[in-house]
């Protein structure tokens, strides 16, 4: 493990020491946030809210806590998908009010 670590640091410390790859490096994680994480948030959120209908039509009429316990997954997936969603408008704001280029393909050197 250590020798892995050492060789990744090792081919890190260039392209931290240019400003060339500091921008590569903030491309990529640029990238990683708009392509990866942000629609894993969405669904994230939206599994969760579907879960909560899948507690709610469970419990049915048999129990009035597992229902509201229902109610309360789909409200906290609502919420979740208006916070991923507001995340995702405000880094799309930044990027066309601060004039950052899409990243379509990121160099690595």
């Amino acid at each position: 493990m250590f020798k892995i670590s050492s060789l990744v640091l090792l081919f890190l410390v260039p392209l931290s020491a240019s400003a060339a790859g500091l921008t590569n490096i903030l491309d990529a994680s640029s990238k990683l946030v708009e392509d990866t994480l942000i629609p894993l948030a969405f669904a994230a959120c939206l599994f969760y809210f579907f879960f909560g209908i899948y507690k709610y039509i469970w419990s049915g009429a048999s129990s009035e806590k597992a229902a509201e316990e229902g109610k309360r997954v789909m409200l906290a997936g609502i919420i979740g998908i208006f916070v991923a969603f507001s995340i995702w408008g405000i880094i799309k704001f930044l990027q066309k009010e601060i004039d950052l280029p899409q990243v379509d393909k990121v160099k690595v050197l």
